[in-house]
């Protein structure tokens, strides 16, 4: 091999290896991008879907450009994207924060937002601010919708059937209103003041549905002592299974005593109130006697004596004073 082929060849690896030590274009920061300073720090985004976001893409927060997206992969099971941001060290952003993907124009380019969240704990931040290293989760980002998808809604709208099921349902609507238009304007205004009754409620039935729900944790609580007492009455109803024909019979024969005892009170109905009217005196007589009757009653242990004699009796005798008066015969 001749000399000068020797020099090409070795000018060609040399130029290759130096090559391979480039950055790639991703690598490259965008002209006019963002100045993250001397202390940047960074932020991992958890993603559904990124769409068409690329590496060096912008990191705004209220349409001021504060960073840039450094890396964009994979969750180690595939389920979500991880974009990785650089954002300036100035920039402080609150531990809930959000990320949203946005898009600079009709057919810009896409570029992430960061937003303040709704005051919820965040992951990875230290005393209420995102850190280095932090993490925002997939339940605290979304994006907008593409216009692509705008598009191909629109024309499922169109080409599926859809105008024509609006055209029906205006169709039908059109023919419940002709002719009950009085009907119509009250059953709003019936709408009207139950809405609004159900309004005045409003605090009552929230205390109704907080009632229930103490309650659902309390039979929760109980829940071993409940399902204890279901466990217990499972053998009466054994019980009761296994006597059902006995119970039947017993209820039969209930149902027939309650006949025999209604036709006997229908047959002998007279007599009974014939005997009702014939105490009606004897128990006038006795409502008069009031309480003479309960002090005669007094005396029927002790005649002829009253019952005072009681206190004179010690023992087996009794003391007593009497006094007679005797006449010739």
């Amino acid at each position: 091999m001749r000399p000068s082929r020797w020099t090409a060849l070795v000018a060609v690896l040399v130029l290759l290896a130096g090559c391979s030590g480039m950055p790639s274009a991703y690598d490259l920061p965008l002209p006019g991008g963002a100045d993250v300073g001397d202390r940047p720090y960074r932020v991992t985004v958890e993603f559904d879907d990124v769409l068409d976001l690329v590496p060096q893409a912008a990191v705004k927060v209220a349409d001021v450009p504060v960073g840039r997206v450094e890396e964009i992969g994979l969750s180690e099971d595939g389920s979500v994207a991880l974009v990785r941001l650089l954002v300036n060290g100035d920039v402080r952003l609150p531990a809930d924060a959000r990320g949203l993907l946005r898009q600079s124009s009709l057919l810009g380019e896409k570029y992430v937002e960061l937003a303040p969240g709704d005051g919820g704990a965040g992951d990875g931040g230290a005393g209420g601010e995102l850190v280095d290293g932090a993490v925002v989760p997939v339940a605290r980002t979304n994006r907008n919708p593409e216009v692509e998808e705008v598009l191909g809604a629109l024309s499922m709208l169109l080409n599926g059937g859809g105008i024509g099921q609006v055209q029906d349902i205006s169709r039908e609507l059109g023919a419940a209103f002709d002719g009950n238009t009085g009907q119509a304007r009250s059953l709003l205004s019936t709408v009207d003041e139950f809405v609004r009754r159900l309004d005045e409620r409003r605090a009552d039935i929230t205390r109704a549905v907080d009632g229930l729900a103490r309650l659902s944790e309390v039979l929760a609580a109980q829940k071993p002592g409940i399902a204890e007492v279901l466990d217990g009455v499972e053998p009466g109803l054994r019980v009761l299974e296994e006597q059902r024909g006995q119970l039947v019979g017993l209820l039969g024969a209930l149902d027939r005593l309650s006949g025999v005892a209604v036709d006997t009170v229908e047959r002998s109905r007279e007599d009974l109130v014939a005997d009702l009217e014939a105490l009606e005196p004897v128990l006038r007589e006795l409502a008069e006697a009031g309480q003479d009757l309960p002090r005669s009653l007094e005396l029927l242990l002790t005649f002829p004596f009253t019952d005072a004699v009681l206190d004179g009796v010690k023992g087996d005798y009794l003391n007593t004073y009497l006094e007679l008066k005797g006449g010739p015969r």
